[in-house]
């Protein structure tokens, strides 16, 4: 069985971002993290800063028929060696809500 780590100081509070960049800075300490478009345009995501969209390493799908319904696309990393340095965002009108571990 897994070790469940509970301290809450590697919990976060969730929010939506609604702006292109970082949303997640570099974190040594990070176990985990997920990303999940909540808008209705695709949102390209990359591994390091300055996300575009024409230098993204994943596309999330946009939510099928209204803002933040939970159709849109997601993108996760909890097992394994888990990427530690910043995540970035850009696309049109992104909106996101993202979680660190």
């Amino acid at each position: 069985m897994a070790n469940i780590v509970d301290r809450a100081d590697l919990a976060n509070t969730p929010s939506i971002i609604t702006s292109a960049g970082t949303v997640l800075t570099a974190n040594t300490s990070r176990r985990g993290w997920s990303i999940q478009n909540c808008g209705q345009n695709p949102l390209f995501v990359r591994l390091g800063a300055s996300a575009s969209t024409t230098v993204f390493h994943v596309v999330l799908a946009a939510c099928a028929s209204a803002n933040d319904n939970g159709t849109g696309g997601i993108v996760t990393q909890t097992s394994g060696v888990v990427y530690a340095g910043d995540i970035s965002i850009a696309g049109t009108s992104p909106r996101c809500v993202v979680m660190e571990l």
